[in-house]
């Protein structure tokens, strides 16, 4: 590994997030209820074997890495996908603004809803297990959301934007994408963000923001060999 996010999820499990770490020195996950994402720590056989161990039978994993990703013969491929990894330039200004609220536990389930009507990644209940997130709201119901994710020494990944397709065309998305930047740069740490590689929009808004392109990267869902 030439860099700490060529395989971002070893890299939070091993360091930020090694509290949530499910597994042992070869390969670990994160709880199935917080995020699906796994990781080996390298392609060893050792490490590919404690890999195809982690699963049961029931559940699909994800693997993001920037290289190409060595699957164990016990993983069978559900499928794959070409990935950009982006990193700030610089750090994001703070901003304020009184649309933008934290959320709490007790927007779990309206977090949950709008990221299935939107499909901005993976996404759970427990997802704020992983970091803060923040979303703006109309008569009451959650319309944008933006957050944290994984975690590495120095970096702190800036996903679950989306926003209601009743309300896009407003701004609202890029409102708390540099808000979400921002809240990181406080920190003191780097922010980045994972996009599919064929959403070139979506690239293109995050290039001009701030963002750029630091490594292709792969991802698969795997599971159990029946």
């Amino acid at each position: 590994m030439k860099h700490i996010l060529d395989r971002p999820i070893w890299s939070a499990l091993e360091t930020a997030h090694a509290d949530l770490a499910e597994g042992g020195k070869s390969a670990r996950r994160y709880p199935v209820s917080i995020v699906p994402f796994a990781a080996s720590a390298d392609d060893t056989p050792e490490s590919l074997d404690a890999l195809e161990n982690l699963p049961s039978q029931a559940e699909s994993m994800i693997l993001v890495e920037s290289g190409p990703i060595a699957i164990p013969p016990g993983l069978a491929i559900v499928t794959e996908a070409s990935l950009v990894q982006m990193v700030a330039e610089r750090p994001h200004e703070r901003l304020s603004d009184s649309r933008i609220q934290p959320l709490t536990e007790a927007d779990a389930a309206d977090m949950l809803a709008l990221a299935t009507l939107t499909k901005p990644g993976p996404f759970t209940l427990r997802a704020q297990s992983l970091g803060s997130f923040w979303g703006i709201k109309s008569e009451g119901h959650l319309v944008a959301m933006a957050g944290q994710r994984m975690r590495q020494t120095g970096f702190i990944e800036l996903s679950g934007l989306c926003t209601h397709p009743d309300f896009q065309g407003r701004g609202l998305g890029t409102l708390l994408f540099r808000f979400v930047a921002g809240e990181i740069a406080s920190t003191g740490e780097t922010a980045y963000l994972h996009a599919y590689a064929a959403n070139t929009s979506a690239i293109s808004l995050y290039k001009t923001h701030g963002f750029a392109l630091r490594s292709e990267m792969n991802m698969r869902v795997v599971k159990r060999r029946s």
